[in-house]
């Protein structure tokens, strides 16, 4: 074999990584974390035994998909972050739009064994610790604003998404698409400033009591 075969056979497998991965999303989504590894091949346009090449087990090819999404989902944050008139259109965009920071929440808090799978892996943790971190940045803006109420931390709004977030027991379709919107109106009409709020139950929740978890 050519040198000059080696680059396209590595661009082949990289490309081969990306649609497994880009397919395993879209399958977890929908289906959850044990969706078939046939299906998430076949939808990825390649055979199962290149899916197992690229990714040795089910736990391999998870831990890949919870990297890529909180990589993904700091990029549109901060891209919000930096794009946005204020902090709390920026707070607003990343709650609406990440559909990559939704399918994290999603696999890290409903399905228990693969949040203490991904607990155990270093790089999971790292991208999960910079995402709050950055979620952190944006809370604490909006509040100097004074767009966002005071009495709550970003491990309030981080534990409200991840609710939020968790898939619903009814089919997924136009109407449940349409109350996932509405809670999410919901939620963030009940962070906006400037309202008369009951008082909350103990104490604010910040970025430090989730991290440590």
């Amino acid at each position: 074999m050519g040198d000059e075969q080696q680059p396209r056979l590595r661009a082949d497998a990289r490309r081969n990584r990306d649609r497994i991965v880009a397919a395993a999303k879209t399958w977890f989504a929908t289906h959850g974390p044990d969706a078939p590894t046939e299906e998430i091949a076949r939808s990825a346009g390649v055979a199962t035994g290149t899916l197992y090449r690229h990714f040795a087990d089910r736990e391999a090819l998870i831990r890949a998909v919870a990297v890529n999404n909180f990589e993904n989902a700091f990029t549109e944050a901060n891209a919000a972050l930096t794009e946005e008139p204020s902090a709390w259109d920026a707070l607003v965009r990343i709650l609406r739009q990440s559909q990559e920071l939704r399918l994290s929440f999603r696999l890290l808090t409903a399905y228990p064994h693969v949040h203490a799978l991904l607990k155990k892996e270093r790089d999971v943790d790292q991208s999960r610790r910079h995402m709050i971190e950055l979620l952190d940045r944006v809370v604490r803006r909006a509040q100097a604003e004074g767009t966002l109420r005071t009495d709550v931390g970003t491990g309030d709004v981080a534990v409200m998404f991840a609710l939020l977030a968790h898939p619903l027991s009814i089919e997924w379709s136009a109407s449940a698409q349409l109350a996932s919107e509405r809670c999410m109106a919901l939620l963030l009409e009940s962070l906006r400033a400037g309202r008369e709020h009951d008082p909350l139950p103990g104490h604010v929740i910040w970025a430090d009591h989730i991290t440590s978890n």
